[in-house]
């Protein structure tokens, strides 16, 4: 399979959005790179994975999802009046996922952890730096240079999340409710990356800003995979 066909569009019309893109298509592909090699996908492609990888892999997701929704809606705050339409797709970006965490929370305990040991988890090194940078990134005026960085993190969605959904199960035993969260964010993020295409339009033809939105999204993708590598069971 190519997995490029996961992230880009069939349809692209505007070259600057196709530019920026191809070089974000780049960045993914040295970012599958190294989550490919981190320890914890390597022991579940490897046929080595345990109910403790997976519960901590999901003590830290959940923090970098809660998280999400938050920085979308600062950055949302953050864009002016001449974009509104960017800020009002954001904004029901923001909502529409804002209680995704409640689905980690309930995989964590249909695959037989307590609710309160995924509540009560801690950010890894990396999950502090990755949710410092996305708040940082925030935080300043017209901050587009987000659309990089959500197009790393949705791409995860669309590519691996359904893909280490089925092998976790299968590895594990468990029942499709205790790998919820990795099979709906496999079969839903794939269209998230059309919006995320729409999204781009407005913004992509400024060189200044499209260098921006790529940038961030080798920073996301560095402290993303980071983040993977920080978890031991």
């Amino acid at each position: 399979m190519n997995h490029m066909q996961g992230l880009i569009p069939e349809a692209v019309p505007d070259a600057a959005v196709s530019d920026v893109l191809r070089k974000l298509a780049v960045v993914w592909t040295g970012f599958e790179a190294r989550l490919e090699a981190t320890p914890l996908i390597r022991k579940l492609t490897r046929g080595r994975f345990e109910l403790a990888d997976y519960h901590a892999f999901l003590i830290q997701l959940r923090q970098q999802v809660q998280d999400g929704a938050l920085w979308m809606s600062r950055a949302a705050s953050n864009i002016d009046v001449a974009h509104l339409e960017l800020r009002s797709t954001l904004m029901r970006h923001a909502v529409a996922e804002h209680r995704d965490f409640r689905l980690l929370e309930a995989d964590f305990v249909a695959s037989g952890g307590a609710l309160e040991t995924i509540q009560a988890g801690r950010k890894n090194i990396g999950s502090e730096a990755l949710s410092a940078w996305m708040f940082h990134q925030a935080s300043i005026p017209n901050p587009f240079g987000l659309l990089g960085a959500m197009f790393i993190i949705e791409g995860l969605g669309s590519i691996k999340a359904a893909e280490w959904g089925r092998r976790v199960r299968e590895r594990l035993s468990l029942p499709p409710q205790a790998v919820s969260f990795l099979l709906y964010h496999g079969e839903n993020d794939s269209e998230h990356m059309q919006t995320f295409a729409e999204m781009l339009a407005p913004v992509a033809t400024c060189p200044a800003t499209a260098a921006r939105i790529v940038r961030c999204a080798e920073v996301t993708a560095r402290l993303y995979a980071l983040q993977i590598e920080e978890i031991v069971a």
